[in-house]
């Protein structure tokens, strides 16, 4: 690896007004998706954070969408569009790691969030919201409120599906565990409750939240069928959610809207081992659907620090050291050659996927290379037999913020105990 090379390609990033490339870059696209190489980083949390200000008051972009639940996040949503405390509403999150966004970093951009929004008319005030799919049951609790309240002709419909679901004692897992044993599911009570709020929710927020809902209740109710039968379809399941969730999200703000989630879902899939794997993820989906030119993919790294993350699932959560990374890896290459602690690389435009980077022969970040990834269950002794994912730099990411030395992220609570099987199983991201 010419190591000269490398630095030539770095740019120094000492202040948020070191962005001003990434700005450049992204344009006019639709979407900025943000990553992170682990949930537990206080760096990565900052400097995501600094970005998406500055998309918001410079850009124009009319909402942040979180690798994290419909319902949680719509606490916080209302938060920063309205009149409540944000610290209030991150701090009521339960679900396992709740240091995902119950943590000081996340309080202090959505305090900035609300002040911001203050500003604005509220059409106009920039929202917060959850991505994920994992909200089965809080997700079905909400529709039945809001059929109860506003749609009493819709309830039948909302009764049917949740009887189905309490057979199975309100768990998800469980329910995915049965439906593998015996060929029989809720699948088509919610696909009945889908298409009954659907079209009979009006269009103001509470309608949308109401609608989003009932998406979300039909693509947990897929993700845990799949799940446990193995396989890269509960991840696809997923990460298509995701996808889908963003375009009604912009549809419904008719906004930009930025996105922050791990590295795993945020870089181009077709530029790791997952394609192979038949995974595909948000950023190749995004990708695939709105053009190269309608959203631009932010990665991060670091080579060496702390981290909160778990054991194992459930357990409580610490903070962890982050040994050096691995030989040959992104991170050992951009530690050994770059003199300064962050740096900022943007490969050339077009060099994505199915694209060629304008010079001759293969830049450095154009070899494959293992790329760290740390999710929120870590042992960092078995680093070096895990926790890298092949990776065509170039091609994962439009740009990359490099931060040699990181520290762990802030907690607001102590994590639960407990033993339930990883949802996000085996990765944990």
């Amino acid at each position: 690896m010419d190591l000269d090379e490398v630095r030539r390609s770095a740019l120094p990033l000492n202040d948020p007004g070191g962005l001003d490339p990434v700005l450049d870059r992204v344009g006019d696209a639709r979407f900025v998706l943000i990553g992170e190489a682990s949930h537990g980083t206080h760096d990565f949390y900052a400097w995501r954070a600094a970005l998406t200000r500055r998309l918001i008051e410079e850009k124009g972009f009319g909402f942040v969408g979180v690798e994290g639940d419909w319902p949680d996040c719509e606490r916080v949503n209302r938060a920063v569009t309205g009149d409540g405390d944000p610290f209030d509403a991150l701090y009521a999150f339960e679900r396992w790691p709740t240091f995902m966004w119950a943590n000081e970093e996340v309080v202090g951009f959505c305090r900035w969030l609300r002040g911001w929004n203050d500003a604005l008319e509220p059409a106009s005030r920039v929202g917060f919201h959850g991505l994920d799919v994992y909200s089965l049951w809080e997700s079905l609790r909400a529709v039945r409120l809001y059929a109860a309240d506003r749609l009493p002709g819709q309830m039948e419909a909302v009764t049917r599906a949740m009887r189905c679901f309490e057979s199975y004692g309100h768990d998800p897992q469980q329910y995915g565990l049965a439906t593998r044993m015996v060929p029989e599911s809720c699948e088509q009570e919610v696909v009945d409750l889908l298409a009954e709020l659907a079209g009979a929710a009006p269009a103001d927020a509470a309608g949308f939240a109401a609608r989003q809902n009932a998406a979300v209740v039909a693509g947990a109710e897929h993700y845990y069928r799949s799940m446990v039968r193995g396989g890269p379809e509960s991840w696809n399941v997923r990460d298509v959610h995701m996808a889908d969730t963003l375009v009604r999200l912009s549809d419904f703000h008719g906004a930009k809207g930025v996105v922050w989630a791990h590295n795993t879902h945020v870089g181009d899939a077709r530029a790791t081992d997952m394609a192979a794997a038949g995974m595909t993820n948000l950023g190749q989906i995004v990708r695939e659907r709105h053009g190269e030119d309608g959203v631009v993919l932010v990665g991060f790294g670091t080579h060496r620090g702390t981290v909160v993350a778990g054991d194992r699932w459930g357990a409580r959560a610490h903070v962890m050291r982050v040994p050096p990374a691995r030989t040959a890896s992104v991170e050992a290459v951009l530690h050994e050659a770059l003199p300064f602690r962050a740096a900022l690389f943007l490969p050339p435009a077009g060099g994505g996927v199915g694209g060629g980077a304008p010079h001759d022969g293969p830049a450095w970040y154009d070899q494959p290379m293992g790329h760290r990834a740390i999710g929120v269950v870590y042992d960092p002794d078995r680093e070096r037999w895990g926790n890298y994912v092949p990776t065509v730099l170039s091609r994962r990411y439009d740009a990359f913020v490099w931060l040699d030395e990181t520290r762990a992220l802030h907690p607001l609570h102590g994590e639960p105990s407990g033993d339930q099987e990883p949802e996000t199983y085996p990765s944990a991201m």
